[in-house]
């Protein structure tokens, strides 16, 4: 329900450079331009470095933050597009297939903020685009993922006994 708090976790603080790329579907210029701004403003502001690229459309981020993860030099991935619902079933499928390629990411290790409106109206849209920040909300969500992969980078789950050396 629209009006209620939530909590919102303080944002990560890093002791290693962090560089995230921005996957942007840009059908919807005006809404991709405010999550681009909100996402931008959330990475500058926790001083990551980040570049941007743009996709034809919602079902192609997937594929891009996949190959630029096996491919790329980046920790964290911010996924932003806007999705509004039309007269055939089109938008489901481009909402459940876009959703699962960034969730399959992201069980494959791969940290990704999912910023991909789904929405009726277009007037929905603008207000999670700009006054929500969803963009923001999702390249804070990129940035915990890398936070949680260090924590765990290296650490080893062992099988009852400890290292000889450390170097687990």
């Amino acid at each position: 329900m629209a009006g209620q708090s939530h909590y919102e976790l303080p944002m990560p603080e890093f002791d290693r450079p962090v560089k995230v790329l921005i996957v942007v579907a840009p059908f919807y210029r005006e809404i991709a331009d405010d999550l681009i701004a909100g996402a931008r403003a959330t990475l500058d502001a926790a001083g990551v470095e980040h570049e941007t690229v743009e996709v034809p459309g919602a079902l192609e981020i997937p594929a891009a933050v996949g190959i630029a993860g096996r491919t790329g030099d980046f920790h964290g991935f911010v996924a932003l597009g806007c999705v509004i619902r039309g007269e055939t079933t089109h938008y489901e499928t481009v909402c459940n297939d876009s959703s699962r390629g960034l969730t399959m990411l992201g069980l494959s290790g791969i940290c990704v903020g999912n910023g991909i409106l789904t929405v009726e109206t277009y007037e929905q849209a603008a207000v999670r685009a700009g006054e929500q920040d969803k963009g923001g909300g999702a390249a804070a969500a990129a940035l915990h993922l890398v936070a949680l992969s260090r924590r765990w980078t290296g650490q080893s789950k062992g099988v009852g006994f400890k290292p000889v050396r450390d170097e687990a």
